[in-house]
């Protein structure tokens, strides 16, 4: 599972759009492909709902799901489809 942990994409310690916007884009997406994803939000500082939805937007074109929450119980945002193999 690879962890996104949402405190690295703060601007002096709060989450601003316009540069939470950059830092998401230069994600590179290869490093989830097929892959399990779970964002980690902070519990020192309050995580914006669009922020969840921004990453997950971006990371669910190649992620094979994306939970956040806590690491024990994560709630899972988007699981990919399973096709049958031909």
């Amino acid at each position: 599972m690879i962890k996104i942990d949402l405190a690295e994409y703060t601007d002096g310690g709060i989450i601003r759009e316009e540069s939470f916007r950059a830092k998401v884009a230069a994600l590179d997406l290869e490093r989830f492909r097929d892959q399990d994803v779970f964002i980690k939000g902070c519990a020192k500082m309050p995580i914006p709902t669009w922020a969840f939805m921004i990453i997950t937007a971006h990371a669910a074109q190649v992620a094979a799901s994306i939970s956040f929450g806590e690491e024990a119980r994560p709630q899972l945002l988007f699981e990919r489809a399973h096709t049958p193999a031909e």
